[in-house]
């Protein structure tokens, strides 16, 4: 085992547990937690478990000290599924101070710190890019959008790109839907396909950019490991389809009809404002993971699909 110690927020999430698996052999381990002794119970292995949550100054600012590198998860779920929380006032308030606060404190660590990490790793999302229906291509270099998501990613990357200035390498990792048979937005997707009620959101042009859990590790592990990496990282596969494609192929892996179509009105009426999560999307293109020789585990769906609920071809 390396002698380099990465401390990770966010370590009990879906990507988080999936990270300390693949990282715990070949580094020594901490977990930020707000319980770390659920954390220990649930991730072993571990150097230490220290207690944190978002804000911009706590004891455990003396873990980030003498780190080799930081990889950065946490922040409030934006949805529960497609029939999670609506978008209270006040829980748009958690999504963003989750984020930017605790982004910001994390830098001041760093910044207080006599030993600065050589890396830190910070979470983004796509929804950087803003809200499209159609499948413009969005690679790194492309511009924010202007709506509530993405005003918060630009938020969070600024906090994060502060540690550039302490002489700490910072990836912003811009993340699609994350597929997960267990948890995520995959098992709601799925759920009408099961009921045989399965078809595209309209208007069904919107990109969903989707990855694999296995290239999110990767790209994490790419971003800590390759000094090239710096800056926002789509993570992303090149693989991307629109809504009414991406119906079809969960339609064909699980052996269902896949044409019935479901209305924008109705998730408006369902949803409010977080509707604008699946009637629009952001083709995010992985160009800088590509140019930089990330090699893709699952680059197209029915294959990654297939992978993740075990359904031979």
């Amino acid at each position: 085992m390396s002698t380099k110690r990465i401390v990770i927020t966010g370590a009990t999430g879906l990507i988080g547990r999936k990270l300390v698996a693949e990282l715990r052999n070949d580094y020594e381990l901490v977990i930020f937690s707000r319980d770390p002794a659920r954390a220990r119970s649930s991730l072993p292995g571990a150097a230490d478990y220290v207690a944190w949550q978002p804000a911009e100054q706590g004891p455990w600012f003396a873990a980030i000290n003498g780190a080799w590198g930081v990889v950065h998860l946490a922040g409030a779920p934006i949805s529960s599924g497609l029939l999670g929380m609506r978008w209270t006032p006040e829980y748009k308030t958690e999504i963003r101070n989750s984020r930017v606060i605790g982004t910001r404190g994390i830098v001041n660590a760093m910044a207080a710190a006599q030993q600065r990490p050589a890396v830190f790793v910070c979470a983004s999302a796509v929804g950087y890019y803003g809200f499209y229906r159609d499948n413009t291509p969005l690679d790194e270099n492309s511009p924010p959008g202007r709506d509530f998501l993405a005003q918060v990613c630009v938020a969070w990357e600024a906090e994060a790109a502060k540690a550039e200035a302490l002489g700490v390498r910072t990836v912003m990792l811009r993340t699609g839907l994350v597929l997960d048979p267990d948890s995520g937005a995959l098992p709601q997707i799925m759920l009408p396909f099961k009921l045989l009620t399965g078809g595209p959101i309209l208007p069904g042009t919107q990109v969903y950019p989707w990855i694999h859990p296995a290239d999110e590790i990767g790209l994490i592990r790419f971003a800590l490991e390759n000094e090239r990496v710096r800056g926002p990282l789509n993570a992303a596969a090149p693989g991307a389809l629109a809504n009414r494609d991406f119906a079809a192929v969960v339609g064909k892996v699980l052996g269902s009809p896949s044409w019935l179509p479901v209305p924008e009105f109705s998730l408006r009426i369902a949803l409010g404002e977080m509707a604008d999560l699946v009637v629009n999307g952001q083709n995010a293109v992985p160009r800088k993971a590509l140019d930089l020789g990330y090699q893709f585990r699952f680059p197209t769906l029915e294959p990654a699909l297939r992978d993740l609920l075990n359904i031979p071809r």
